[in-house]
């Protein structure tokens, strides 16, 4: 079984009935995402300090609120955590030659820690740049 690393958006994308691709993320989840997912420490992050800064405009409060919608996601049963464990500087994970910008850094992250992991990245971000990661094309789910 596939086990997707749902990225910072998708995230969002769950927990905010306001947000633009809410519908989509929730479709996908049902369809495939909730058999096998995960998150790590840079995703979960990345929702509580977004969701919960005081100008995102459907937040249900202070990062200690967006805790909560945490919790509920990693309680459910096809959650896997998985920590920080890979270096952009591993060249078995990175062709860090290929890492033109910096906006490129954190995605190409990602897709590299689910490539470890033996899983996808899940994401709607349809420019992610895949050659950074060796097999990295196989390695992204875009919903």
């Amino acid at each position: 079984m596939t086990v997707f690393l749902l990225d910072v958006n998708v995230l969002i994308a769950l927990v905010d009935p306001a947000h633009v691709q809410h519908d989509q993320a929730h479709r996908w989840f049902s369809r495939v995402g909730h058999r096998g997912f995960a998150t790590c420490p840079l995703t979960e992050n990345g929702l509580i300090r977004i969701v919960g800064h005081p100008r995102y405009p459907n937040s249900p409060g202070p990062p200690s609120a967006v805790v909560q919608s945490l919790v509920t996601i990693r309680g459910l049963s096809g959650h896997k955590f998985w920590p920080d464990k890979i270096s952009v500087a591993d060249k078995a994970f990175f062709a860090s030659e290929l890492l033109s910008s910096h906006s490129r850094v954190t995605d190409s992250y990602l897709l590299a820690l689910a490539n470890s992991n033996g899983g996808r990245l899940a994401t709607m971000d349809q420019k992610l740049a895949t050659e950074v990661v060796p097999n990295g094309k196989a390695s992204l789910e875009l919903i």
